[in-house]
């Protein structure tokens, strides 16, 4: 009788579960899965600021795969056509080659970087992102 309740209570769990994926198999792919928390613009570093205001200016950009396409090979963020998302480097003054650091900008519904209001920060090489809320 237990074992019967135990695995009608999985059943349950996994139909769930099932139900919330949708489509797709995958719940977290909607969102963006690497996406982890909301960051102001206030509490980024001073670097990732001065990239933020080019982006928002529309360059010029002092390095050359500035405002590149950003692929989203790994799916961290939400699901887009290709061409979407554009990145940037934020400098790391104690690095001699670009770093880690990027500002990834979608597109939005004006169709540009400059003026989307959808930006991400991610200081570790594209593993986890933040959304950017100014």
């Amino acid at each position: 009788m237990l074992l019967r309740v135990a695995r009608g209570a999985l059943q349950a769990l996994l139909l769930g579960a099932l139900v919330a994926c949708g489509p797709t198999g995958d719940a977290r792919e909607a969102k963006g899965r690497g996406v982890t928390r909301d960051v102001t613009l206030a509490d980024l570093p001073p670097e990732a600021r001065d990239t933020f205001a080019l982006i928002r200016k529309g360059g010029p950009f002092p390095y050359r795969k500035d405002g590149s396409t950003f692929g989203n090979r790994e799916g961290h963020l939400p699901r887009q056509p290709r061409g979407y998302y554009t990145e940037y480097t934020v400098r790391t003054p104690w690095e001699r080659d670009r770093g880690a650091r990027r500002i990834v900008a979608g597109r939005g519904t004006h169709g540009h970087p400059a003026s989307s209001g959808e930006y991400y920060y991610t200081d570790d090489h594209y593993n986890s992102f933040r959304r950017i809320r100014e």
